[in-house]
């Protein structure tokens, strides 16, 4: 879906018709001086981004991270501490 930017002004101007549209799915980037400085994007938008992302692709991204031993390397860290 297009996303509609529109200037801060016409923005104000326009809040009612741009909340019917977020309700609908449309998202709007509200600009300054042309330059981006906000978005008004539906809630459910939002909330998708906002979901904790799943751990599981990292699995196995610390392989070699601590050695061939790891219990070992851990172990001499958790020594350390007793000290």
């Amino acid at each position: 879906m297009k996303i509609v930017r529109k200037g801060s002004e016409e923005a104000r101007n326009e809040l009612p018709t741009l909340l019917e549209d977020a309700e609908g799915g449309r998202s709007t980037v509200i600009t300054r001086r042309g330059r981006p400085v906000a978005a008004l994007v539906p809630i459910a938008q939002l909330r998708s981004m906002q979901q904790q992302k799943s751990l599981m692709s990292l699995k196995g991204s610390g392989r070699g991270l601590w050695g061939k031993n790891s219990g070992g390397s851990l172990k001499k860290l958790r020594e350390e501490w007793d000290r």
